[in-house]
């Protein structure tokens, strides 16, 4: 089976969509709140409606942090383009326009996004519409989800959570909250399960909001779980232990949202290379694709091997995607995807900064923001160093515990 790594025809009205979005709404209130920490874009309500009817209509072609989920293998050895390499390629666009914002968009949270992948047919109705954040990361378990410490222990016709989280993206915005949690510490991360948590339920206490260095349009949540009662069926998967499927939910969850992670990287990569590209030419320095490297100024030659890492970047991000819209394992390439987006957003950023000199770091060029906005996009959804040993394990065909 080949694979086209163009924005297939179907979904470039998708594209343009977006892009129209980010140009228009996004990138003229970007500055807006970046300084306005904290305070909701309601400029987002709209846009979210007309994305929710686009949903409602097929319009979108399931693009969006619900609309991801592993299809099965296609048996007709045809190419499928679809929900997932919509999103990438619609997270792209909007992240073109401003990283936080996109965060803050109701009902695209990588809470969706974990519903979306491991969810029954009843949970996926009973919470389809609603905003979902993910809340995994705790003080003492960062990059090694395995470790995490929240219990969740059965009583009657509840599970009872206990524990800290900690940076849970638009969890005080939300409606609901995926919570990690374990339903037996002594058996590592096979006990490992995700819980659909009410954002009003009483056991759920917001401890605080972060203030962050960059995407601070977006609100960054810590909660208290405090003998916080959910009912049965709002654990996502099997209630059951299995050691031989260990982390398996929680692994699908990450293959379904790290290329989302990677397109929002993309998107802001390619935002800085376009307006340093802008800002080079006004100073007179053309680049030229076509021209060896040492025939053009320097500006020029390392402008273009940015872009050259944004290729490779892009291609991962796209592949990772199309893998699971034709039923095809793609840890390992989503792994890739993040990896190569992550750090390549961020040497981009801090590249253009560079050669624009003090006008990259001025407040009135969006340069300096999204340099601060890139660094988180290296980091959540499993850091550049996690991202690197999944890989070598894959590669090298070692588990866990062989490979730390």
């Amino acid at each position: 089976m080949s694979i086209n790594l163009e924005i297939p025809k179907k979904m470039e009205p998708l594209v343009q969509q977006a892009h129209m979005v980010a140009t228009e709404v996004l990138r003229p209130i970007s500055r807006k709140y970046d300084l306005a920490e904290h305070e909701y874009p309601k400029e987002l309500d709209m846009l979210a409606a007309m994305i929710d009817g686009l949903d409602e209509g097929g319009a979108s072609g399931g693009a969006g942090a619900a609309g991801v989920s592993r299809a099965t293998e296609n048996g007709d050895g045809g190419n499928r383009n679809g929900s997932n390499l919509a999103s990438v390629l619609g997270i792209m666009e909007m992240c073109w326009g401003d990283v936080g914002l996109l965060l803050s968009m109701p009902r695209q949270g990588l809470g969706n996004s974990a519903i979306a992948a491991v969810a029954d047919d009843e949970q996926k109705a009973r919470f389809k519409g609603k905003w979902a954040a993910m809340a995994i990361t705790e003080p003492e378990a960062g990059s090694d989800s395995a470790a995490i410490r929240t219990t969740a222990v059965v009583d009657g016709d509840d599970y009872v959570l206990n524990g800290e989280k900690i940076y849970v993206t638009s969890g005080e915005r939300a409606d609901l909250v995926v919570v990690w949690a374990s339903l037996d510490p002594k058996q590592g991360r096979a006990a490992i399960k995700s819980f659909v948590v009410e954002r009003s339920n009483p056991g759920l206490k917001l401890d605080r909001l972060e203030h962050k260095l960059g995407i601070r349009a977006s609100d960054t949540a810590a909660f208290i779980l405090d003998d916080c009662r959910v009912p049965k069926e709002n654990l996502l998967g099997s209630p059951e232990i299995d050691t031989k499927k260990s982390f398996a939910g929680a692994m699908r969850t990450f293959d379904n949202t790290r290329p989302l992670v990677a397109a929002m990287a993309v998107g802001l990569t390619r935002a800085c290379l376009e307006r340093t590209t802008e800002l080079l030419a006004e100073a007179g320095v053309e680049v030229d694709p076509d021209r060896p490297a040492a025939r053009q100024p320097a500006a020029a030659a390392e402008l273009l091997d940015m872009e050259a890492d944004y290729e490779a970047a892009r291609l991962l991000t796209m592949e990772a995607a199309w893998m699971a819209d034709n039923g095809k394992p793609n840890s390992l390439h989503a792994s890739y995807a993040k990896a190569k987006a992550g750090r390549t957003c961020v040497d981009v950023a801090l590249g253009c900064v560079a050669l624009c000199g003090a006008t990259g770091l001025g407040e009135d060029e969006l340069l300096e923001k999204w340099a601060r906005d890139a660094k988180i996009l290296d980091i959540f959804e499993g850091t550049q160093q996690i991202q690197l040993l999944i890989i070598a394990r894959q590669l090298l065909g070692l588990t866990s515990a062989e490979l730390k």
